[in-house]
Parts: C-alpha cells; sequence; structure tokens
C-alpha cells in the first residue's frame, strides 16, 4: 500500500513558523524581514569613480614663472569639499595632470585602459575631468574601442579654472556626479547644463561650450 511520506521536522518547524507569522499579521513579517532590508538600502551610498586627467579645470597659479599651469589635482581641495554628498562616495584616481592640446593617442589609450581595469573589477560610474579642447577626440577614442560600456561614464571640465571665483567648473562637476549616477550605460559629454551621446558632439569656440553634432 502507497504511504504519503511524513514531512521532515525541519519543514513541519518551518511551515508552524509561517503560520504563525501570518496569523500576527503583515505587520510584523514586515517589521522582522523587510525593515531590516529597506534600512540598509536607505543608508547605502552611490559609488562613483573621478578620474583626473588635467585640462583647464584643474590648472592652478605657479608662483615660479606667474602661468596657470598643470601640476597635481585640485579635485578634492576646489570642488569636492564645497558640495555636501551624504549620499554619495567618491573615490579618485589621478591619470595624469595634461593640457589636453599636449595629449596623444598614447594618453588616451591609457585612458581607455584605465577604464577597462575599472570595468573588470567595479560596477559604479565614472567621471573624467579632461581639457575641453580635445575633450571630444578622447570620447570618442573610447567610444570606438568600446561602443557599449558597462557602466555610464561622464566626461567634463571647464573653461575657466576651478581656483577662481567665476569658475564653470564646479557647475559642470556637480552635473556630471549627479548624471553619472541617473543615465543608462554609456559615454557622454556634461557641460553647461546638457547632456550629450557619443560621439555625436563637438565643442564650439566660438560660444566656449559644448553642441550636439548630426
Amino acid at each position: 500500500m502507497f504511504r504519503v511520506p511524513r514531512p521532515s521536522l525541519a519543514l513541519t518547524i518551518y511551515s508552524i513558523f509561517l503560520r504563525i507569522l501570518f496569523a500576527l499579521g503583515e505587520g510584523l513579517i514586515y517589521k522582522i524581514f523587510l525593515t531590516p532590508l529597506l534600512l540598509r538600502w536607505k543608508f547605502m551610498k552611490q559609488q562613483v569613480c573621478i578620474f583626473t586627467t588635467g585640462g583647464t579645470i584643474e590648472k592652478s597659479y605657479c608662483e615660479n614663472d606667474g602661468s596657470i599651469k598643470n601640476h597635481e589635482s585640485l579635485l578634492k581641495e576646489k570642488l569636492i569639499k564645497k558640495l555636501r554628498l551624504p549620499h554619495t562616495e567618491i573615490t579618485v584616481k589621478e591619470i595624469m595632470a595634461k593640457d589636453s592640446l599636449d595629449m596623444t593617442d598614447e594618453d588616451r589609450l591609457s585612458i581607455f585602459k584605465f577604464l577597462k581595469t575599472h570595468f573588470n573589477s567595479h560596477n559604479e560610474p565614472v567621471v573624467i575631468l579632461h581639457g575641453t579642447d580635445t575633450m571630444e577626440n578622447t570620447l570618442k577614442f573610447c567610444h570606438k574601442h568600446m561602443p557599449r560600456p558597462p557602466v555610464a561614464v561622464i566626461f567634463t571640465g571647464a573653461m575657466r579654472p576651478a581656483g577662481l571665483d567665476d569658475t564653470d567648473a564646479t557647475q559642470n562637476f556637480t552635473e556630471a556626479l549627479f548624471a553619472a549616477q541617473i543615465v543608462p550605460p554609456g559615454f557622454y559629454i556634461s557641460f553647461h547644463g546638457q547632456l550629450f551621446n557619443a560621439p555625436n558632439v563637438t565643442k564650439n569656440r566660438d560660444l566656449n561650450t559644448f553642441e550636439e553634432t548630426f
């Protein structure tokens, strides 16, 4: 005669536990299981990685010769410290400190290799600080070698150094930082309140800003 197998002791206890929970109501289930998960989500910070490469945005005054050049990165001192970012965790990687007019394809390849290394071990979006004169060249170089990156990569810079009172660096950096957290994966330029998809963007040297191309 066929006999229905008895459930294991562990399964029986689990079944009784679930019945008790449902008998007590959904509120208890919410408190026991969902509340810890929601609290953890609430206090998790969005991680963003910043690559610095130089450009006008990070140029500073040199007392020795009276020039404004790229030296060490000014990102933390001139930009990040001015922002309140309780929900964002920023990691900074200093790749190079160059005027973008001095950049070569070897430099662009170096930036792309840093990106590939980042993609292999991280899933947070990237903001790249870059000189405006050849920003579109580096953007298109990276887009050509990887049309579909796994995360958002936002290029930005400034027309005036971050250390000046009338700089556009704070605006551009803040907008790029926000865009990196909400847009789909891809290569972009964020500048003066506009976001441009690669490769359809170029610098308008008459207006000192960027614009879409078709």
